[in-house]
């Protein structure tokens, strides 16, 4: 059985190069000069290796063969480690892709994508904020979906973005251009940003956002609402104590009218904890997801993802699962799996949007660590999980509890929903 993991083992070697990588190395490389070479060598692993088994270059615009040509002479002439750590970021940032990034970047990088805000392009390429993260520095400041990022410590948001556009497209991608966006307004790690924002009405305002310190919070609490509703928030499936959490809370609702699974702020973890919980809401193996793999210059048939049911006994109330843009990963994929088993109706915005079981990778001489997107996985209706979207939309910061408490009030009384 293959498993959905956030953490996996490297697939074997075998697959082939992808259909922009096909040109054997032989034939792109030219004779070396008389020096250390280690940072390209490694450059040529990492290139090699993504083109071989990155699992998205259908939907990405990126010309792989144009990377090498662009980077590898960059990585040539590296002095240092962080020389080349910068180097292989540029290669990594050519697929623009949130899932796909060092392991360990430096302490004063640009943060990653969705840190705090989701942006979406708006007229004239304007930063538009459509979500802002619960219980963050910019939400705990203020800023509000409905705004536009202007400046980001004095420069114009557009022209950050435009460093961080990829050099390397065989024609223009919106969903890089998005990308370059949400980089731009995230800022450095370990740094406090000054934003300049407008709000719809045209008025203009700046201020600081500091460096919040993370509050340690429990990967599972529980508490009962009103109208006899349980509510479990599940902050991560990276713990193998969530899932006994998950069964003393449940245990706790065994009679409540419905149940709401909070994973609005989860990042993320393994299958092997995710797929028990959804064990919880059936009698009966069904089907919750379909994944593939590269396989030469696409992808391999599909194969299916089941859950089992597990004990000791099967709540059936209506469920609803709330999501927001900082669902990611496997918290992406346990709504849509409990939706595909038909046990519960998705709640909330869309998610982060990153759609693929990730690889860990090492390179073999500098021992630079990242995880690339590498088994895409889809809906029991072979739908992309990155295109999931919810089924009741709440947008605009309103209040997504609220929303799925109206909906079960609605749900309590039906009698049709599956086992």
């Amino acid at each position: 059985m293959q498993h959905l993991l956030d953490r996996r083992f490297l697939l074997g070697r075998g697959a082939a190069l992808a259909a922009a990588s096909v040109l054997p190395l032989s034939a792109l490389t030219a004779a070396e000069p008389d020096r250390d070479v280690t940072y390209v060598e490694d450059f040529d692993e990492l290139w090699r290796t993504l083109g071989e088994r990155y699992c998205y270059f259908g939907e990405k615009r990126t010309d792989w063969v144009a990377v090498r040509r662009m980077y590898r002479t960059q990585a040539l002439a590296a002095q240092s480690l962080d020389d080349f750590v910068v180097v292989a970021g540029k290669v990594i940032g050519e697929l623009y892709d949130a899932h796909t990034h060092l392991s360990d970047p430096p302490a004063d990088a640009l943060r990653g994508p969705y840190f705090d805000m989701w942006i979406d392009p708006g007229r004239d390429g304007a930063a538009l904020i459509t979500s802002v993260r619960d219980s963050s520095a910019a939400a705990d400041v203020g800023v509000s979906p409905g705004e536009t990022v202007i400046a980001v410590d004095g420069r114009p948001v557009q022209n950050i973005a435009a460093t961080l556009m990829p050099r390397c497209l065989s024609r223009p991608d919106p969903a890089a251009t998005a990308f370059a966006l949400n980089v731009a307004v995230s800022g450095q790690r370990g740094r406090p940003r000054t934003l300049a924002l407008r709000s719809a009405s045209g008025q203009v305002r700046q201020f600081m956002v500091p460096v919040k310190t993370p509050v340690s919070l429990a990967n599972v609490e529980s508490r009962m609402l009103a109208g006899n509703i349980g509510l479990i928030v599940i902050r991560s499936f990276a713990d193998d104590a969530v899932l006994a959490a998950f069964d003393a809370a449940l245990l706790r609702f065994k009679d409540t009218a419905g149940l709401i699974i909070d994973v609005r702020e989860n990042g993320g973890g393994d299958t092997a904890i995710a797929r028990p919980i959804m064990g919880r809401f059936i009698n009966e193996t069904r089907p919750y997801a379909r994944m593939r793999r590269r396989e030469g210059n696409g992808l391999s048939a599909p194969w299916t993802e089941v859950v089992e049911p597990r004990g000791p006994f099967v709540y059936r109330q209506p469920v609803a699962v709330l999501t927001s843009r900082w669902s990611a990963s496997m918290a992406e994929g346990f709504p849509m799996g409990m939706r595909g088993i038909g046990r519960a109706m998705i709640i909330g915005t869309p998610m982060m949007r990153v759609g693929a079981a990730v690889f860990p990778f090492r390179l073999d001489r500098t021992g630079l660590q990242l995880q690339y997107s590498a088994e895409p996985v889809y809906d029991v209706h072979d739908q992309p999980r990155w295109l999931l979207e919810p089924d009741v939309r709440v947008d605009g910061g309103a209040d997504i509890l609220a929303a799925a408490l109206a909906k079960l009030a609605q749900a309590a009384g039906r009698r049709d929903l599956p086992a």
